[in-house]
């Protein structure tokens, strides 16, 4: 009788306001560490959506968000019944599936090696060299592919040449920009990627080895069965935020090795929306095409995450 009556006071609204008060109020540190973190999202991230109206809008700078005219879809129409539509679609796709499929597993496969070496210094010399290029910007990353690439005096070249091979036009030609855009992508970033697998593998209980030892199991079979499976959740889950992002591409590295003879491969969403946005001053018209692309991005993220959630227990939420 009395823990019904308990339980009747505690489904009272004021009841709940207090308790909620109180839980604040006993756990303030808590509350005042991730205090800046949401603001943070607040200011730069929701605040600024109210933007996005323009999309729908003949925005003018001089009338404001709220004075330009509504215009509907008409800017988004106008983007998918352009003769450059799919090419961007395909572009875009086309290099982040590339990305993706080279530059996902090779993290992994570094992890589980860096994991078998057991020689201290040479363990930490190598990580050190693989870890090193993600600290290179990306203008001086640029500058440096167009430096070895160079037709006239790339170091790269005059290697393909040496050995008797003749070189491509690897900038000029549409064909090679997606090859050097991920192999140099893989190259700056596979070492960094391999933190946080290395940390998941931190977790596997020793004895699980000195049982699989043991049995006979040998160190390839020790990585299958023990290693592996340690680290799947983690595999899961960032794949699902790649796969989210899959439209994502960044714009900054390919504008700097972006030129007019590998445009026709080169030209993604994010370029054609830095061109007209910033350099045309279509605001609107460039703000609809970056909605379209954040909407494929996240029916994407939800749509792996669902299947992730069904055919295992790893997923977001």
């Amino acid at each position: 009788m009395k823990a019904s009556q308990e339980l009747a006071l505690q489904t009272k609204p004021g009841i709940k306001k207090t308790s909620w008060r109180r839980r604040i109020i006993h756990n303030w540190e808590l509350y005042l560490f991730v205090a800046p973190c949401i603001l943070y999202f607040i200011i730069f991230h929701y605040v600024p959506m109210y933007g996005v109206q323009i999309a729908f809008k003949n925005f003018l700078p001089a009338k404001g968000i709220a004075g330009s005219a509504w215009v509907g879809f008409d800017h988004f129409e106008r983007f998918f019944n352009s003769y450059y539509f799919w090419d961007l679609l395909w572009n875009t796709f086309s290099l982040s599936l590339y990305e993706l499929a080279v530059g996902f597993p090779l993290p992994i496969i570094l992890a589980l090696a860096f994991n078998e070496i057991k020689n201290g210094f040479f363990k930490k010399s190598v990580q050190t060299v693989t870890y090193a290029p993600h600290f290179i910007s990306i203008v001086v990353m640029a500058g440096m592919i167009i430096t070895f690439l160079s037709p006239s005096s790339g170091i790269l070249i005059r290697m393909i040449e040496w050995i008797g091979i003749e070189p491509a036009a690897f900038l000029e030609d549409p064909r090679w920009f997606k090859t050097v855009y991920v192999i140099s992508g893989v190259w700056q970033s596979a070492g960094w990627g391999t933190i946080i697998y290395l940390a998941a593998l931190s977790g596997v209980d020793p004895q699980l080895h000195e049982a699989a030892i043991v049995d006979g199991a040998s160190r390839i079979k020790r990585v299958i069965h023990i290693n592996i499976p340690t680290i799947i959740p983690t595999i899961a889950i960032l794949l699902i935020l790649n796969v989210g992002n899959i439209l994502g591409v960044g714009y900054e590295k390919i504008l700097l090795l972006q030129n007019s003879l590998n445009i026709e491969s080169s030209d993604v969403i994010s370029t054609f929306v830095y061109r007209s946005g910033l350099l045309n001053n279509q605001l609107s018209f460039s703000t609809a095409v970056g909605l379209f692309n954040s909407a494929v991005n996240a029916i994407l993220l939800i749509t792996v995450n669902r299947i992730a959630k069904k055919t295992s227990d790893n997923s977001l939420w």
